[in-house]
């Protein structure tokens, strides 16, 4: 019997689940804490794939004798992009299972509290219960599917070799191994990472850069690559977010791969696609690694300002561009579209309500470089705050 025709109070309570933030991200940390493999790929990742099963979960459930193929399209599509990202198979069931048994216990526990009775509770922990499994089987029949597409041997072999070299995982790789994957012992190579996000885009991005001479596979969730010769951006894609290191000594591989690591995540967080050297975010990358140190300059230097006060805002990114305009009064004024008297009066104002060093005066009187890097980053790190919607209008 379909639920809408036995218990209405059911649906409602899981549409109210499934909208909970907090129970979303509950559960993406249950399928973290019981899969490592899964716990290093990106959190908003995860957090997408759950979202989209659990609501999709709820439209079902209201015809669970009438489901098809099309129904679980998304669970397939979660084990395809699992299986892309050489995520094995235990530990994506892992995570998987995780979900289903937390689900299970929110209904029962959200549905006693909502008063209703036992008797229709019941009823629909079974039906979630058999939507699950076979959401479940589909998971799989998706990961194996793209196993054989992907042409999953070779390829495995060389993303568990990469895993071992920039993880460091079962310790290192001797040269008769790295030899058979076209790595030399005394090679220098470029690290090259890739947020591709779609896996549809994995094999066209590993079959040009396997044609530049690059050893190519998936580690944590992303594509990695050590090339013998910087690859072009177009190799790529333009619009994929990617990081590559100057070329280093295999020796050094495992610690150019951490650093790539947080200048990917500091390049997606900006927004930015293409292809970047690490080299040039390095000043985003070493600030993004101290989120602590961040907020104590945040709070020592901008107190005084609110997130949510709207004109506090507009002084904070007016004083943000000037200074990633170089200082200079016009070219801030073209790109904010205001006058530069504007951008003079807010940099002023800025200063009288926060004591910071003023902004916007005469060369002789601006602050020097470490001042400006500390401010640079307070204003940052404040404003990253104030368009949190928690804490807006505080």
């Amino acid at each position: 019997m379909a639920m809408r025709q036995r218990d209405a109070s059911i649906r409602t309570l899981l549409d109210d689940l499934v909208s909970d933030g907090r129970i979303l991200d509950e559960m993406v940390e249950v399928a973290r804490s019981r899969s490592p493999e899964v716990a290093r790929l990106p959190h908003l990742e995860s957090r997408r794939h759950i979202q989209t099963l659990l609501s999709t979960a709820v439209t079902a459930l209201d015809r669970l004798g009438e489901l098809g193929d099309r129904d679980f399209a998304q669970a397939a599509r979660l084990g395809a992009e699992r299986a892309a990202q050489g995520v094995p198979i235990g530990a994506l069931l892992y995570g998987v299972q995780a979900c289903r048994s937390r689900a299970l216990e929110i209904v029962v526990s959200h549905g006693r509290a909502a008063g209703i009775p036992d008797e229709a509770l019941l009823e629909a922990v079974l039906d979630v219960d058999r939507y699950a499994a076979t959401l479940e089987r589909h998971v799989i029949e998706g990961y194996r599917a793209a196993e054989r597409r992907l042409g999953r041997g070779h390829r495995e072999a060389r993303s568990r070799m990469l895993r071992r070299l920039l993880l460091g995982e079962h310790g290192g790789v001797p040269p008769h191994e790295l030899n058979r994957f076209g790595l030399r012992a005394d090679g220098r190579y470029h690290c090259v990472l890739a947020e591709l996000g779609d896996v549809t885009r994995i094999s066209p991005v590993e079959q040009s850069l396997s044609a530049l001479g690059a050893v190519v596979g998936t580690v944590d969730g992303r594509l990695a690559a050590l090339a013998p010769r910087l690859p072009p951006p177009i190799a790529l894609g333009r619009t994929v977010p990617a990081v590559a290191a100057p070329a280093r000594p295999l020796t050094e591989i495992r610690a150019v791969y951490g650093l790539c690591v947080t200048a990917l995540r500091t390049a997606v967080r900006c927004g930015l696609a293409g292809l970047h050297d690490v080299v040039d975010l390095a000043a985003e990358t070493a600030l993004t690694a101290q989120p602590l140190l961040a907020e104590l300059l945040r709070d020592a230097l901008l107190d005084a300002l609110r997130p949510g006060d709207d004109f506090h805002r507009e002084l904070v990114a007016t004083a943000l561009g000037y200074l990633d305009h170089g200082l200079r009064l016009d070219q801030t004024a073209t790109a904010l579209h205001v006058h530069p008297n504007t951008v003079r009066y807010r940099l002023r104002r800025l200063h009288e309500i926060t004591g910071i060093p003023a902004l916007g005066g005469e060369p002789g009187e601006r602050p020097g470089v470490l001042e400006t890097t500390r401010l640079w980053w307070a204003l940052r790190t404040w404003l990253g705050l104030a368009h949190r919607p928690d804490r807006t209008g505080e």
